[in-house]
């Protein structure tokens, strides 16, 4: 299997990763999951962006340019033979001796990582929708940044698992944030709520074009946070993320929302969506 490995692509045989490397050590890096779609990366230039933006605010510097990160991203896409599915591409801050919290000098560069993985579309869940419960928000206050130390989202993911629920709806202080591993909207009398990016949730790629879809349909959206009493109160929920497009919520902690079906401003938004992909990375 063919992989990045810095700035080449490489057998995955040939990567070795450091015991000192900081992102081993600290999960000092971050990350971004891109979907391709018949051979054609969806979004590139915002998962980018938001990767270039995740490394400044920890003060990384990628020795890449973008364009040059893109450039490799497409040749392991193209030689990776995968037609729909995801890249995981990691950036750490590499490795440094002996360990020290204080971040090294510019002398130690990145280690860069990423491959590829099949995952169809999977139309009928986005159809149907997925399951979830409500879980505190444990997690630091700069998730903004898409840092590899996720586990306050995985044990959040894990509760949900181990209530037979798909995802966890997170909450601080009564405040619905965001998901697990998405972004999280409710529906109200025809209007959108999803709380606004800053430090609190990710800034999702998903999200900003779903946000589109809504103008371009005349649905208004307002970004401000909403409450577990608005999340129970909602006509719909949904959820976004790279990886599951624009997702319904049918079932929160048990009790059904819309009784128990995908609403009518949700389909609007994951077709629209869809069609946008399908602009762009031709039929799904």
């Amino acid at each position: 299997m063919k992989v990045i490995w810095n700035s080449q692509i490489v057998e995955r045989e040939e990567v070795s990763i450091d015991p000192e490397d900081r992102g081993y050590q600290f999960g000092d890096g971050i990350y971004e999951v891109v979907r391709a779609y018949n051979g054609v990366f969806f979004c590139l230039d915002e998962h980018i962006d938001r990767l270039y933006s995740s490394a400044q605010k920890i003060e990384m510097a990628i020795p890449q340019t973008k364009e040059e990160m893109k450039s490799l991203m497409n040749q392991l896409l193209k030689e990776s033979g995968v037609e729909t599915g995801n890249l995981y591409l990691q950036v750490t801050r590499g490795i440094a001796s002996p360990r020290n919290h204080v971040y090294p000098d510019l002398s130690v560069l990145p280690t860069i990582t990423g491959n590829m993985t099949i995952v169809p579309r999977d139309a009928e869940k986005i159809a149907s929708g997925i399951t979830a419960v409500t879980e505190p928000d444990i997690r630091w206050l700069k998730c903004d940044i898409k840092s590899i130390s996720l586990l306050g989202n995985i044990m959040a993911k894990h509760e949900a698992h181990k209530r037979n629920a798909d995802e966890a709806i997170l909450h601080r202080d009564g405040i619905v944030t965001e998901c697990s591993a998405s972004n999280a909207a409710i529906v109200k009398d025809g209007v959108i709520y999803t709380h606004p990016d800053g430090n609190l949730i990710l800034p999702g790629v998903t999200k900003i074009v779903w946000l589109k879809c809504a103008e371009a349909l005349g649905i208004e959206v307002r970004e401000e946070p909403f409450t577990l009493n608005q999340l129970a109160e909602a006509d719909e929920v949904f959820c976004s993320s790279t990886t599951i497009e624009v997702m319904p919520i049918h079932t929160i902690n048990g009790e059904k929302v819309n009784n128990g079906k995908s609403g009518e401003i949700t389909r609007q938004l994951a077709d629209a969506f869809k069609q946008k992909i399908e602009e762009h990375c031709g039929t799904v």
